[in-house]
Formats: C-alpha cells, sequence, structure tokens
C-alpha cells in the first residue's frame, strides 16, 4: 500500500471514529436528559450554562455559542426550561436587552445529584487513559477542530 493510500486509510478510519463518538456521546447525553425528564438540547444547554456560569448567570448568546446551537432556538429551549423550574431568565439593561440564564437551586441540586454516577461512567470511558493522555488527547482534539472548522469555511467559499 502507498503512503497516499494509507493516509488515506486513516483518515477515513479517524472520520468514522468520531461518527462512532458523537453517535455514543449522543445516546449519553440522551439518558442524562431522561433522567431529568427533559430533551437532549434541553440537558446540553444545562450543561452549558453549569460550566460557563460563574454564580451570576449567564447570557444566552455565550450559551448559544458555546453550544453551537442557534440562538434563537436556545431562547425557546430556555423559556420551557424555566417553566419546568430549572433556570430563571431576565433581560438585563447593561447590553441592550440581552437575556441572562441561571440555573435554579433545584437544578443544581439535580445536577450535583447526577455528578456522581456521571464521573463513574467517565471514568469508564477513559478507562486505560491517565491525565496526560487526556490532556494530550484534547490538545489534538482541540486542533482538530480548529482545522476542520478552516476546512468548512473554505468550502462555504468555494475555496476548496
Amino acid at each position: 500500500m502507498q503512503v497516499k493510500e494509507k493516509i488515506d486509510t486513516a483518515i477515513s478510519e479517524l472520520m468514522w471514529n468520531i461518527v462512532e463518538l458523537h453517535s455514543q456521546f449522543e445516546e449519553i447525553q440522551k439518558s442524562w436528559a431522561q433522567l431529568l425528564g427533559i430533551t437532549e438540547p434541553q440537558w446540553f444547554i444545562l450543561m452549558t450554562m453549569s460550566e460557563l456560569d460563574d454564580g451570576r448567570g449567564i447570557s444566552s448568546t455565550a450559551v448559544a455559542n458555546k453550544s453551537r446551537i442557534h440562538p434563537a432556538y436556545v431562547s425557546a429551549q430556555t423559556k420551557h426550561l424555566e417553566k419546568l423550574g430549572f433556570l430563571t431568565r431576565e433581560t438585563t439593561t447593561d447590553e441592550a436587552g440581552s437575556l441572562r440564564v441561571a440555573l435554579t437551586e433545584g437544578a443544581k441540586a439535580k445536577i450535583r445529584k447526577l455528578s456522581a454516577k456521571r464521573q463513574a461512567l467517565s471514568s469508564t470511558m477513559l478507562d486505560g487513559f491517565d491525565e496526560e493522555a487526556v490532556r494530550h488527547l484534547n490538545k489534538r482534539l482541540n486542533l482538530l477542530a480548529r482545522n476542520s472548522r478552516l476546512v468548512s469555511q473554505k468550502l462555504s467559499i468555494g475555496i476548496l
């Protein structure tokens, strides 16, 4: 097998592994969401908020940007999550009418309750990886994500 064919085979295998990981992560997220009686995108919004919020709430735009979910969809889902008691929403005057969202204490408690189970499952998923290996993998995945964004941009403007 020639070098180019080996590289093509390796890239193809990588892409299929990413597809498999994406599928498995979706199933895992769906399971967490079901435990709280919400949808997978709603779970993802709550997890994004949990990660980004420093205790003062967070703009819905920041949630949309981090989670890569359209801002209008985030807005609609946060309305629903507010009705379910998972978060509060308030329009702020300091950011030109920006919407700030914050997890309720009840939502934080529910997330904490799932925390031990999530940590156990994460340990299973990363079995065989030490801290350095995870850090190295994250660096490589960040580079791959950056490069794939560049490819996507080039495709969208017709360069590739």
